[in-house]
């Protein structure tokens, strides 16, 4: 089947489309019929046409799903879980709204990349050009009014060229990095881009959010397609994606073992924030856990969009100031010369 796994879109594409259809009381079998393309356009088109063949010989949606290479094991298990239960709109539903959040924070850390790195591009085309270009006529009217450079008549145009040779250096360090660690994220240095992350305040307390996010929402699918809580908690545990998050959890799974609640376990383990944790402990007693766990999901979203958010609006007069600030020393350093020489002619 396809080389690698289907996109977040594409896969909330098809459970929203498979629920809709499940929920207007097509049978599972036709809905995949039903989707399936003429031509095969796409990894997905290929996948639904494969899942169809498949079907047609008696295989189960999740067999199917898993035959095709490119489901996620996460949407699997969800689906194989559904069938076990029934509750299979219910479930569908759930992962188009999951796949869709999982997309919207991916689009929103690749925005907040996007920025900063086009600022740095920005500011060393300032400096190569400032380099390049402006210093060199300056210093050559300043050498004809006023004789060798060198010989130290005008230190500020020499000042002004150190500046802009070690800005430069270390914007494109900067630069380097950051596509490097943008590189080894994607790959097999996850882990230690984490880490690295996690050195800064900010950025731990983004990875956190997005864990718990991911881990709260792959939590509620499990219960609502009739998981047990010590299921729901050790399937969606790998989830959160997050050394710090999975240690949380493993621990609070453990004190679950002893009779305690989801709830309960997690407000005393400080899982979530206090204020969020003390509303899912009514809500399990009165056996709205689940409803509890979407509102959880939809403040944890509007948190982890605010501190992406703050994130950029952080970096970016951070970055506008330092290539203003670099401009203007720049200027100020090929002004002064200017200055010494007028008022020399005077």
């Amino acid at each position: 089947m396809g080389k690698g796994k289907l996109d977040n879109l594409g896969i909330s594409a098809f459970c929203e489309s498979m629920g809709m259809m499940i929920q207007a009381g097509i049978s599972i079998e036709e809905a995949v019929s039903l989707l399936k393309p003429e031509e095969s356009e796409g990894e997905l088109s290929a996948a639904i046409k494969k899942m169809n063949e498949d079907m047609n010989n008696s295989l189960s949606l999740a067999e199917a799903m898993k035959n095709t290479g490119v489901f996620p094991d996460y949407a699997v298990n969800m689906v194989n879980a559904a069938q076990n239960t029934g509750k299979m709109e219910q479930t569908m539903f759930h992962l188009s709204d999951y796949y869709k959040n999982e997309k919207n924070m991916n689009d929103n850390l690749r925005s907040a990349l996007l920025y900063p790195a086009s600022m740095l591009i920005m500011i060393i085309a300032v400096l190569f050009i400032m380099l390049k270009m402006v210093l060199p006529v300056f210093t050559s009217v300043y050498e004809s009014l006023g004789g060798n450079m060198e010989a130290g008549a005008f230190p500020y145009v020499n000042l002004s060229y150190t500046l802009c040779r070690v800005l430069l250096i270390v914007m494109v360090i900067i630069l380097v990095l950051l596509i490097i660690g943008v590189i080894m994220y994607k790959g097999a240095g996850r882990n230690t881009v984490k880490k690295i992350l996690r050195a800064f305040p900010v950025t731990r307390n983004i990875l956190d959010t997005l864990a718990l996010l991911r881990f709260t929402s792959g939590y509620d699918m499990y219960l609502s397609s009739g998981a047990m809580q010590d299921e729901a908690l050790n399937n969606s545990l790998p989830l959160a994606d997050n050394e710090a998050v999975e240690e949380k959890l493993r621990t609070i799974a453990k004190h679950m073992e002893e009779g305690n609640g989801f709830a309960k376990s997690a407000y005393e383990h400080d899982l979530y924030e206090p204020v969020y944790g003390r509303t899912l402990i009514p809500a399990e007693r009165s056996g709205n856990l689940e409803g509890a766990l979407r509102r959880l999901v939809a403040l944890l979203k509007e948190e982890s969009g605010n501190l992406i958010s703050h994130l950029v609006n952080t970096l970016e007069p951070l970055l506008s100031g330092i290539l203003m600030l670099s401009i203007a020393i720049v200027l100020l350093s090929l002004m002064l010369p200017l200055i010494g020489i007028m008022n020399s002619i005077s």
